[in-house]
């Protein structure tokens, strides 16, 4: 096969994710070379103010499918919570591969639980998602924005200017650094960002011989659930800045599918579940359903918060 250049934000993260899968790829196909092309997005130049008032989709995204459009790189390993739930013309998700614990996780300072910081105590998330379910089970916490990569939130924190932070615990794992996990966060209390904990490994549509390698790659499961999740976050047009969550788990061939929709203060949720056998339909009739329930008006008033 000829070689392959792939494309990767500059972060730890990005760098430890895109390794993974090229070694993955290699195992399958002994002596392929894949290059790796270092590529900064907008999410990762605008680190001064929060996702959502940076506004806009695919933020950690577009400068990376561009390039692919362009020739410039063959494939790319995204965090699949950070894709737009629609895909330029050309590019498609190649392959899912098997996706890691899709939770959140609290680190604190002092190592305390959820259950146990003190009332006042301030969490550093720039996560609406994550803010509005934090609020809705600790009003009495406060939530301050952080930005950066992994190890400069968890400085921070360890600085002192958050008593704790709210991270993937997905992305701590593929560090290496579950040591600073203080607490996995149950769905009940934080239900995951669509597609934390997978990967997306993108690529041209008409490319066919690496589409056949990336196959390899694809765990259905995986893919299954995540289709899901994206087909719920799409019927809301959203992106992953937005205070909106799904999660899907296969269970005896089913979809078992939990979606919410809140506002940033975690004064109002909206949230239901779905049990069906085809993941798109389960992820549009659980949308349809929380819409029905006033999700859409809901989301639309915190977009309109976003743009004053």
């Amino acid at each position: 096969m000829r070689t392959l250049v792939v494309g990767t934000r500059q972060s730890k993260l990005a760098l430890t994710q895109t390794d993974w899968v090229v070694e993955r790829l290699q195992e399958l196909e002994p002596g392929l070379e894949i290059k790796r092309k270092k590529i900064v997005t907008k999410g990762d130049r605008i680190l001064n103010v929060t996702l959502s008032k940076v506004g806009g989709k695919g933020l950690f995204v577009k400068e990376i499918e561009q390039a692919m459009l362009d020739g410039e790189i063959d494939f790319a390993v995204h965090s699949m919570k950070d894709m737009p739930s629609e895909m330029p013309p050309g590019l498609m998700i190649g392959a899912v591969p098997v996706r890691e614990n899709p939770t959140d996780a609290l680190l604190s300072r002092d190592k305390k639980r959820l259950d146990e910081l003190s009332g006042g105590a301030v969490v550093g998330t720039s996560s609406l998602r994550r803010q509005a379910q934090i609020l809705a089970y600790r009003p009495d916490l406060k939530v301050k924005p952080v930005r950066g990569n992994l190890d400069t939130r968890i400085r921070k924190m360890k600085e002192g200017q958050f008593d704790a932070i709210l991270l993937a615990t997905a992305g701590l794992k593929r560090m290496k650094w579950q040591q600073e996990v203080t607490q996995e966060l149950p769905a009940e209390i934080m239900l995951p960002a669509v597609g934390q904990g997978a990967l997306a490994i993108q690529c041209r549509e008409d490319d066919e011989e690496l589409l056949n390698l990336l196959s390899k790659l694809n765990h259905e499961e995986t893919a299954r659930a995540v289709r899901a999740e994206r087909a719920f976050l799409n019927a809301f047009q959203g992106g992953c800045h937005l205070p909106l969550a799904a999660y899907a788990e296969i269970r005896y061939n089913e979809v078992h599918l939990t979606g919410l929709v809140a506002h940033p203060d975690g004064k109002t949720v909206i949230k239901q579940s779905f049990i069906g056998k085809d993941a798109q339909a389960a992820g549009e009739t659980l949308a349809k359903s929380l819409k029905e329930e006033g999700a859409a008006e809901l989301l639309a008033t915190v977009k309109e918060g976003l743009a004053r």
